[in-house]
């Protein structure tokens, strides 16, 4: 009994001299840093429910440490403004004309609270057919079929990066990326890391903007190349992944039956988001800093960026 009453008392003390540096390491952390924020995707395990969640539910990680949440809001109501970007590969085979109704039906199903901008691809640029609007059936109607032609030292990953760099931010407003393609690089196919796709995550990552990509073949030979169509499926699965898009596709060179049942999902993706704001670790210099989140609530997935940029106190 002796033995039982001392223990019990060395077992207590031991487990809060191990709480008493965390705690005070989360109260410090409460009063510094930098808000960086980021948007994040609430999938159901099983089934289709998901249930409420706030920032008490979530602990976010910037690498080893925790850092306090200022804010983790729901995309809903006054903060379901949401820019999407609809960009297509235009050397994509023109046998993608069956399936422009589905991306028609698709951005016509949008909530009024989705601007909608419609690009084309081309030589590491983006040709903009159709500038943000609310306007659904005027961004459906430029959808057109793609010119079908491989360009020279065409890379989608340079598109992406050169749409989002001139894509200015709007406070309140979530910034998301369709992108079309096959995802073949012509320049750095099959070479991993690709400096093109890193890039591209990164500028995406620091623009807080998730990447969902939806596979379709390349016009010509290189569009039937199984070396060449794995790789740019790696390639796309990747920037979504690291971006906190999904990416959609079937394995191997073929193109989907049907793009409705990725699309569909998309719709059903896009209202489960929330908008979290945390305050990073501050740096002297600015930089790519890894995340995750954790939570009790096992019943859902959280999808969202692997990293994110971190300004520095210097400005640099």
């Amino acid at each position: 009994m002796k033995t039982r009453n001392f223990i019990g008392p060395v077992l207590l003390f031991m487990a809060a001299a191990c709480l008493t540096p965390t705690l005070a390491a989360q109260e410090n952390a409460a009063g510094q840093g930098t808000p960086v924020q980021m948007i994040v995707s609430i999938e159901p395990k099983k089934g289709s429910e998901i249930p409420q969640i706030t920032k008490h539910d979530i602990v976010v990680h910037q690498g080893h440490d925790v850092r306090p949440i200022t804010d983790f809001a729901p995309a809903t109501g006054n903060r379901s403004a949401l820019s999407l970007a609809i960009l297509i590969d235009d050397s994509a085979t023109t046998n993608i004309g069956i399936q422009l109704n589905d991306i028609r039906k698709f951005i016509q199903e949008q909530p009024r609270t989705t601007q909608i901008a419609v690009g084309y691809m081309q030589n590491g640029t983006v040709q903009v057919v159709q500038n943000f609007t609310p306007d659904h059936l005027a961004a459906a109607k430029s959808i057109r079929i793609t010119q079908g032609f491989f360009g020279a030292e065409a890379s989608p990953y340079l598109s992406l990066s050169d749409f989002i760099k001139h894509w200015p931010a709007n406070p309140g407003v979530r910034r998301e990326v369709l992108m079309i393609t096959s995802g073949i690089d012509t320049v750095y196919v099959g070479t991993y890391p690709n400096p093109y796709v890193d890039s591209a995550i990164q500028d995406a990552q620091c623009a807080g903007i998730p990447v969902y990509t939806l596979y379709m073949p390349s016009s010509g030979h290189f569009g039937h190349d199984y070396w060449r169509t794995y790789w740019g499926q790696n390639y796309l699965s990747e920037i979504s992944d690291k971006t906190g898009g999904e990416s959609y596709y079937l394995i191997g060179p073929q193109s989907p039956v049907s793009f409705g049942p990725y699309l569909d999902k998309l719709s059903h993706q896009l209202p489960n988001q929330y908008v979290l704001t945390f305050l990073a670790a501050p740096r002297k210099k600015a930089g790519v800093e890894s995340v995750r989140i954790t939570s009790e609530i096992h019943s859902v997935d959280f999808v969202h960026a692997d990293s994110v940029c971190v300004p520095g106190s210097t400005g640099q």
